[in-house]
């Protein structure tokens, strides 16, 4: 993955300090400044109208004719800069940066679902995706339908038989790595599917939740999907004080994301696009260390009496989840779920007794944070799913960050033992 600048081939991890930004157009400002404006001046009213017609589409660019500034809630130069060396871990045409990640993925829905149409997704998801999914879709006519990690095509191709709706199928949902468990599910396996069941007048698109492995370790579009989604508030702001989604793919597909942006107005500010861009120069290294904590901490539990189960991208037994890992995902990344002795008490006898790690959701911030998905996270999910998807009382969910791995194993040991 590298991107040919000036006959030399640099890495994302080097463009990330000025990729897309001119510092002669800001005084010589080594950094991007923060634009705080809600609006731009045209120098003159020609170019407002041809702004404009570029904006809404009312006529292709010209060659070499950039999108002129116009109003922040359409485009910032904090925001353009940032979508733009955001495609660069992904290799992505294009990007539409949000004010939050559910922004992100309930636009992206919104914008390729409509009345009657049948949307099929992964479980288990993160506990908003759940909600939006089940609960506001079906009211605007959207059928839903889920499947399992581990149920075979043919079991998936039996689900959308039994709906009813199969000839009306417009999108595969999926989140994996599955929050809070570690569930992979086949990627390549879903875009078969999609391609399978589109046509000249209705392609089925393909999302996939990449926020669990972030850019550096899964690269979906390589692997079949259409779109890309982030939580940007992980591991690509990183610092747990932004929030913030992203969305990449096809210039085609993304030119129509931001168009439903525009209008409903959930892009996000200037100053958290300067925020991401800060985080962006310290991505890898940060992801890198949180990554090598992770196997040593799996490496702990998973010898710890008190333990009944690790749920760690680089400890599955299973044979299909392990060939699923190998052809998708360049590390196993810095989640780790496992299921303490007991029930509820026990776990939650655990994560109050933390002194370093953090008792808080979100995750892939530099500091460990823990917390209880069974009552946290996924507290709206029906019971019965909770079983059926392994989510239960006893299972506790670690984001394991940057400090230092003695630190943090003396920290978990301490804690299990009041457990």
């Amino acid at each position: 993955m590298s991107i040919t600048k000036n006959l030399h081939d640099f890495k994302p991890e080097s463009l990330m300090m000025s990729h897309g930004y001119k510092p002669s157009l800001s005084e010589g400002s080594i950094k991007c400044p923060i634009f705080q404006t809600s609006t731009f001046v045209f120098d003159k009213a020609e170019d407002g109208k041809a702004f404009f017609e570029v904006a809404y589409g009312l006529r292709e660019p010209a060659e070499d004719e950039s999108q002129g500034l116009i109003y922040s809630r359409l485009n910032n130069p904090d925001l353009e800069i940032l979508e733009d060396r955001l495609t660069l871990w992904d290799q992505a045409e294009a990007c539409a940066v949000f004010e939050s990640g559910m922004s992100a993925i309930s636009t992206v829905l919104m914008e390729f679902l409509q009345p009657g149409d049948l949307l099929l997704y992964s479980n288990p998801l993160y506990g908003g995706s759940t909600h939006f999914i089940q609960n506001f879709l079906p009211k605007y006519g959207i059928h839903v339908v889920g499947f399992r990690p581990g149920q075979t095509r043919e079991e998936i191709e039996q689900i959308l038989d039994e709906t009813g709706h199969r000839d009306k199928l417009a999108m595969i949902y999926v989140e994996t790595p599955a929050n809070p468990t570690n569930d992979l599910i086949d990627i390549a396996c879903c875009h078969g599917i999609a391609a399978d069941h589109t046509s000249e007048d209705r392609k089925v698109v393909l999302a996939v939740d990449n926020t669990y492995l972030g850019p550096l370790w899964q690269h979906p579009l390589k692997l079949g999907a259409d779109i890309v989604m982030y939580s940007a508030t992980k591991y690509i702001g990183g610092h747990s004080d932004v929030i913030a989604g992203a969305v990449l793919g096809s210039a085609e597909l993304i030119t129509r994301v931001k168009t439903l942006r525009t209008f409903l107005g959930n892009m996000t500010g200037p100053m958290t696009g300067w925020l991401l861009m800060r985080s962006l120069e310290t991505l890898k290294v940060r992801m890198e260390r949180q990554a090598k904590n992770a196997a040593q901490v799996a490496q702990f539990l998973s010898t710890h009496p008190k333990v009944e189960k690790i749920y760690y991208l680089g400890m599955l037994t299973n044979p299909h989840q392990r060939a699923i890992f190998e052809r998708q995902c360049e590390s196993a990344g810095a989640m780790v779920s496992f299921d303490i002795k007991g029930g509820e008490a026990e776990a939650f006898r655990f994560l109050n007794g933390l002194k370093l790690a953090k008792l808080a959701v979100s995750l892939g911030s530099t500091e460990s944070l823990a917390q209880h998905p069974a009552t946290m996270t996924h507290a709206g999910m029906a019971p019965e799913e909770k079983e059926i998807l392994r989510i239960s009382p006893s299972l506790v969910r670690l984001s394991v960050g940057v400090e230092h791995i003695d630190d943090l194993i003396w920290d978990i040991s301490q804690a299990l033992e009041q457990a």
